[in-house]
């Protein structure tokens, strides 16, 4: 059953008690509520503590975190209209996810619901709460740009559809801070003037010209994935041999 707490709706004595809007109302309306169901013999409950405003959410789910081991069905509610509503919710949720609070997710989004869930698969993403495909790092516009980077890009986002490996891909245009990037990455690469060198898991395993870069990438995803299978099962297996 979940427990539902709005700043819009809430109780006259709690606003009357606290002010309005307020997180420390909205969570002593949900502790309430949450004795209320536990008296009457409920206890499969999740808690969610509304608002429009992303620093009374924040605070609000903090301040229930510190008082209540309920799981959290997280959101802003009413956001507003995409783009905006989807920055604003990436804001709200961000700090929350990033300490750990959270166990359902809803982006709020006027008209069609259908983009509500990428956006969602989004924030969860950045803040590696579920991750779920390769996540492509790279740099902006700048005057040591020396490569197609946006060309690059955009083949790698065509030909990594549907691929759902949990991996950092960096591809950098930059011959000063690409190399540091590139190591960071599991897999990255740092170019400038047509060429480039590539980094798996922080080391240098290859050199190579730009036209042969998203392949180059491509196949080092491959090696990348049968390496960490392999160690998957390494472990998994070294686990039987144990007295």
């Amino acid at each position: 059953m979940r427990i539902g707490v709005n700043a819009g709706s809430l109780e006259r004595e709690m606003a009357m008690k606290y002010g309005y809007p307020c997180p420390p109302a909205m969570v002593d309306s949900a502790l309430r509520y949450i004795e209320i169901a536990e008296s009457e013999g409920y206890h499969q409950l999740i808690v969610s503590l509304k608002s429009s405003d992303v620093m009374t959410v924040v605070e609000a789910y903090r301040l229930y975190a510190k008082q209540a081991n309920y799981p959290t069905h997280i959101g802003v509610t009413e956001a507003g209209k995409a783009p905006y509503a989807v920055t604003k919710s990436a804001c709200g949720l961000g700090p929350i996810l990033l300490d750990g609070i959270g166990d359902t997710i809803r982006i709020s989004l006027l008209g069609d619901p259908v983009p509500e869930i990428a956006a969602a698969f989004d924030i969860l993403q950045a803040t590696g709460r579920r991750v779920r495909k390769p996540e492509l790092i790279a740099c902006p516009t700048c005057g040591r740009l020396a490569i197609d980077l946006e060309a690059i890009i955009a083949q790698l986002e065509k030909r990594l559809e549907g691929r759902t490996t949990p991996v950092k891909i960096s591809v950098l245009g930059c011959v000063v801070n690409g190399p540091g990037e590139a190591r960071e990455a599991d897999i990255g690469i740092a170019a400038g003037n047509g060429k480039g060198v590539i980094y798996r898991n922080g080391e240098i395993v290859r050199h190579v010209q730009e036209a042969e870069m998203v392949d180059a990438l491509l196949e080092e995803l491959e090696r990348w994935e049968k390496e960490h299978a392999t160690k998957k099962n390494g472990a998994a297996g070294g686990g039987s041999g144990c007295r």
